[in-house]
């Protein structure tokens, strides 16, 4: 039996997962991930590389995640998964870098500038 042991992240949330054969439950932080992830849109984006990869099912999933806000963690937790696919299987590579899923959102939230309200946004100005 082969457990993978992987990291991903997405925006400043952190995944750690532990991969290996089974009956697909998948556990974040001790909770069920739909207990974890209570919308539908964020349990997909979790299964989405199982899914993708077809292999639904077949594997337990064990993951900590920290940092962030819930949509954040399921996309580290989306990338963790995909490169734990990819450890275990390279032919599943092509299937999962076409839709997207292997690749790290560099996006972060810009920071507040001095002398400004937020990062872009200015104080009102008054003429008069």
């Amino acid at each position: 039996m082969s457990v993978t042991n992987t990291s991903g992240r997405r925006k400043t949330a952190v995944a750690r997962i532990y991969l290996k054969e089974g009956s697909g439950i998948i556990t974040v932080n001790g909770k069920d991930h739909k207990e974890y992830f209570p919308t539908l849109p964020l349990q997909y984006v979790v299964n989405q590389a199982l899914e993708v990869s077809e292999l639904l099912g077949k594997y337990d999933v064990t993951v900590n995640v920290k940092g962030g806000g819930v949509t954040g963690q399921a996309g580290a937790v989306r990338l963790a998964i995909a490169k734990a696919i990819v450890e275990l299987d390279a032919e599943k590579k092509p299937a999962l870098r076409a839709k997207g899923l292997m690749t790290r959102d560099m996006r972060m939230v810009e920071r507040k500038k001095p002398g400004r309200k937020k990062a872009r946004k200015k104080f009102q100005f008054s003429k008069r």
